[in-house]
């Protein structure tokens, strides 16, 4: 039995293509919605240009009939607007949810369609608290579940294994082991090989078109870092590997994904000369109270939501003359390296159109970004560039994402198969002992 969709405002501006994502099946967009979309297209931001789209995607299927009385939407069944908030022939809505505001007239649509038609009327929202409501009038309703992952078995790109000693002795001494029944293995993912009656004995093995092969650049210093746990070592690996095109890093809070992948990148700047610059972005989404507009030219706006990429900066810096037998520079490290050039911090609303060649791309706190915006950025990658994504998908104060819809996970799970991108999600915290500390107990 086909099923009616009454679909949400937060889900068209989460995803404009939602509204094709619903197949043989009837969807309704009460008039509301459309109203809240046109509070939003202004906005010169994400949210802003999917309101844009949405209404594009309208006025498209407006040329097939008119709206209100329904029109197909190419996948088999249909799209209509519905005008009228209230109109069951059953009775009234409650009326102690006024219908002046815009979610409970959507609720109202769900709940009067409910009331009059045979088939199965299901509420898609990303608002928990309309979920609620609707639940408790008895109106089936569930999160926009498309673009979404199983976050418990999200691919970690390790993997334990137990051999017989003998294996692990042949890998150290020809210098590769076969699969062996141990696949089948994604490529690039990491193995640690343990020995099955002596678990002191082990081996750190990268898979490689069905073989396991020693690490290769990890133990290596790179721009002043060492890696100080395994999970460390499988990451520089990916990031120094100059035929992984896309890197993507996961990992609670102080694992070092960020100093990671900023060591890399300026390793590769700088000493291997193997990209022009390095351009670092992440989202600009607020962690609680939002401070309002800030003063300045473009890049004073940006430096308190890249502060953080500032301060792991000044850390590599610090770190980077011993053995180098080179100065740290005069001027902070972000301004010395933006004025030579090397370096650009660009905010992800200006990413959109560009192409980006030859660079060390960062798009650090990725798990704050959807889907679309991932689609968006890694679009923008140019020949001979790399771009590595990191974040933690447990730590997101986006207000429609979680763990399983977010723009990381997604990619994690799309790309994992890919032979040019690879991942690891780190879980031993390196920053101090008080970091570790709070994000195991907190």
């Amino acid at each position: 039995m086909s099923k009616t969709y009454v679909l949400d405002t937060n889900v068209l501006l989460h995803n404009p293509s939602s509204l094709f994502a619903f197949q043989e099946n009837r969807v309704v967009l009460p008039l509301a919605v459309i109203e809240e979309i046109d509070d939003q297209k202004k906005r010169q931001d994400e949210i802003g240009r999917n309101a844009r789209q949405v209404s594009r995607e309208l006025d498209r299927l407006r040329q097939k009939g008119p709206l209100a009385h329904g029109v197909e939407n190419g996948k088999g069944g249909s799209l209509r607007i519905e005008l009228n908030h209230s109109r069951s022939s059953s009775g009234g809505f409650p009326g102690v949810l006024g219908l002046d505001k815009a979610d409970n007239r959507i609720l109202s649509v769900a709940w009067s369609l409910q009331q009059d038609e045979p088939e199965p009327v299901i509420l898609v929202t990303k608002d928990l608290n309309l979920r609620v409501k609707a639940d408790v009038l008895g109106v089936p309703s569930e999160d926009y579940l498309n673009d979404k992952v199983n976050y418990d078995q999200l691919y970690t790109g390790v993997r334990e294994v137990e051999l017989d000693g003998g294996e692990i002795d042949q890998f150290y001494r020809a210098g590769l082991l076969g699969l062996n029944g141990l696949g089948p293995a994604e490529p690039h993912q990491f193995f640690v090989i343990r020995n099955q009656h002596q678990r002191s004995q082990s081996a750190l093995a990268r898979h490689n078109q069905g073989r396991l092969l020693p690490l290769v650049f990890s133990p290596a210093e790179c721009f002043g870092i060492n890696p100080r746990n395994k999970e460390q070592r499988f990451a520089l690996e990916l990031l120094m590997d100059p035929a992984v095109r896309v890197v993507s890093l996961a990992g609670p809070a102080g694992t070092g994904k960020t100093l990671l992948a900023l060591a890399a990148g300026l390793e590769q700047v700088l000493e291997d000369k193997g990209h022009q610059r390095l351009l670092v972005t992440r989202p600009l989404v607020p962690m609680g109270q939002d401070l309002g507009y800030l003063p300045g030219e473009k890049e004073e706006k940006l430096r308190p939501w890249m502060q953080p990429l500032y301060d792991n900066l000044e850390y590599l810096f610090r770190n980077y003359p011993s053995g180098r037998g080179k100065s740290a520079p005069p001027m902070g490290a972000a301004e010395y390296l933006t004025a030579q050039g090397i370096l650009e911090i660009e905010a992800l609303t200006y990413i959109r159109g560009r192409s980006i060649p030859r660079q060390f791309i960062l798009c650090d706190e990725a798990q704050n970004l959807t889907p679309h915006m991932i689609k968006t950025l890694i679009t923008r990658v140019g020949e001979g560039s790399k771009i590595v994504f990191t974040g933690d998908p447990e730590q997101i104060d986006h207000p429609y994402l979680d763990s399983a819809s977010n723009g990381l996970s997604y990619l994690v799970e799309k790309l994992r198969s890919q032979e040019i991108s690879g991942h690891v999600t780190l879980v031993k915290g390196e920053r101090s002992e008080v970091a570790e500390l709070g994000a195991r107990l907190l």
